[in-house]
């Protein structure tokens, strides 16, 4: 789940500390791990790369970070069309509006960005005087891995299958 590369270092904490938002050692560690993921992480994979740096932090300081970086708008929370459950992925939302694209059958989520999402939202804010501030999509379907296997086109995910791929996946960073 690749993301893009955020502008500057360090940007989720300088913009708490500009909001005048205190900074302890804990939160400058999830911080960092959250910025420089080059996927879209859970809270349980959060914890485990915090606390490789920092074995203090606990499940509830992440939980307590996240909602602070939500409540700020600095990261967004993502279902990923539930590929995974009822989990959730959190990124730190970028400069720039993207779509998600999930592939059903194996998990793979891409990220994709376009001028012509740009002028859809234009449209909609035009034609349905309709001021947009956050947009969320997300499209399934099937990878060109996935499309390349001999899989019949119409077959959609197994979902506990593609769980735990993904889980085995995630595991193995």
């Amino acid at each position: 789940m690749p993301m893009p590369d955020t502008e500057a270092s360090g940007r989720l904490q300088t913009e708490l500390t500009a909001r005048g938002v205190r900074m302890t050692r804990q939160r400058r560690t999830i911080l960092d791990v959250i910025e420089t993921a080059k996927q879209h992480l859970d809270v349980s994979q959060i914890l485990r790369r915090v606390q490789k740096l920092d074995s203090t932090v606990d499940r509830v300081t992440i939980y307590r970070t996240l909602k602070l970086l939500k409540h700020h708008g600095l990261v967004d929370e993502l279902d990923l069309l539930h590929l995974s459950g009822d989990g959730h992925f959190y990124e730190r939302r970028p400069q720039r509006d993207h779509l998600h694209i999930a592939c059903l059958r194996c998990g793979k989520i891409i990220e994709f960005e376009s001028h012509l999402f740009e002028r859809l939202k234009g449209q909609v804010e035009r034609e349905c005087r309709f001021h947009i501030v956050i947009t969320r999509v997300e499209i399934g379907g099937h990878c060109s891995g996935c499309r390349s296997v001999d899989i019949p086109s119409r077959q959609t995910v197994d979902l506990p299958s593609a769980m735990s791929r993904k889980r085995a996946s995630s595991l193995q960073e």
